[in-house]
């Protein structure tokens, strides 16, 4: 009995080690979050004491900084925390459920899904504002069910997805070509910025439809956080702990698609936040418990960071979206080369 209870209260400590160090975790997550946000607002081309920050906030008309701070940067970093936000809880949701670290929207076209339809509305149909937002939300939950259903055959597999996810992406890619071959010069800026990523463009009434989205479909996704973790034991296991693996995974499959199409009508597709998340998560976290926080806070990390380098630090002033390409391109060829020596499939 005294060793039945000494191995019960083995377990109990280890359990409340665990979760005490995942508190830890996230609470440094939440303030490297909050210090970025802080830098991002108080200094740039120009220095803005906190105090003068603080009172901008607060709704003081400080003169100088109620316009660089409240007009400037604070859109700019909302925008940046939001998107991080919706881009790491996305991916994750895609990752975790196919249970392959290379299904996440960046990968399978669902991005660029968007990013071809904003082109078009811009280019072809001379759209423009909330239009062009609300097409490509639209067009992104589309390609997300097209490829779905392309690679549902006796189930989905991660692998079979990932490659019909590439050539649609592949095929989209050809279209924006054209259409971007046809684009008169005013337009040809506006369209470039659906196709890299960018914040540059960020006014405070961006904000209120990013966060509706964040909390509907974010919310959508915490609530079946647990039926999500069931899925990565694999279809039979969920189903034998009483999930029902195909409607669970259509929920996540729209709230997730939800997160990143209105993530991009916002902001344009910031490339590979999606996709670096989630494993970024992983890394720091393990694999007990969700991921779903961790990646979200990862992302937004990832964005501000991305965007505060790609305007300050270095030679010349990039959009976010380039920054955080050339940090998760090494990362996917990375990837390929493991899951290519290991023999396993992608």
């Amino acid at each position: 009995m005294t060793i039945v209870q000494s191995t019960f209260d083995a377990v109990v400590a280890n359990r409340r080690r665990r979760k005490v160090k995942r508190a830890a975790m996230l609470a440094t997550l939440a303030a490297i979050v909050i210090a970025l946000f802080a830098l991002t607002l108080s200094l740039g081309q120009s220095y803005t004491p906190p105090h003068q920050v603080i009172g901008v906030l607060l709704g003081e008309d400080i003169p100088g900084a109620a316009f660089t701070v409240g007009q400037l940067r604070l859109p700019r970093a909302l925008l940046c925390v939001l998107a991080g936000l919706c881009f790491g809880l996305g991916g994750v949701a895609f990752q975790v459920m196919l249970r392959n670290p290379l299904a996440s929207p960046d990968i399978i076209g669902i991005s660029f899904g968007a990013s071809a339809a904003a082109v078009f509305a811009i280019v072809i149909l001379s759209l423009d504002g909330p239009a062009v937002s609300l097409i490509a939300v639209f067009s992104g939950l589309g390609v997300a069910l097209t490829v779905y259903g392309l690679a549902s055959r006796n189930g989905v597999a991660g692998a079979r997805l990932i490659l019909v996810g590439i050539a649609v992406s592949a095929m989209l890619e050809s279209f924006v070509a054209y259409v971007l071959s046809q684009a008169p010069a005013w337009s040809l800026q506006e369209a470039m910025r659906w196709l890299t990523g960018s914040v540059n463009g960020a006014r405070i009434d961006l904000v209120a439809p990013l966060l509706l989205a964040l909390v509907i479909f974010g919310g959508l996704l915490l609530a079946r956080g647990r039926d999500l973790e069931a899925l990565r034991l694999g279809d039979e296991m969920a189903a034998g702990l009483g999930v029902s693996f195909e409607r669970t995974r259509m929920t996540i499959m729209v709230a997730a698609v939800g997160l990143i199409a209105c993530a991009t009508a916002i902001t344009g597709p910031i490339s590979f936040v999606a996709f670096l998340s989630g494993p970024i998560a992983a890394r720091l976290f393990g694999n007990g418990g969700s991921l779903l926080i961790p990646a979200a806070l990862v992302g937004a990390v990832l964005v501000l960071a991305a965007d505060y380098c790609g305007q300050f630090l270095l030679p010349s002033r990039f959009p976010v979206g380039v920054v955080t390409g050339a940090l998760g391109a090494p990362y996917l060829l990375f990837l390929i080369i493991r899951a290519n020596r290991n023999g396993g499939s992608l």
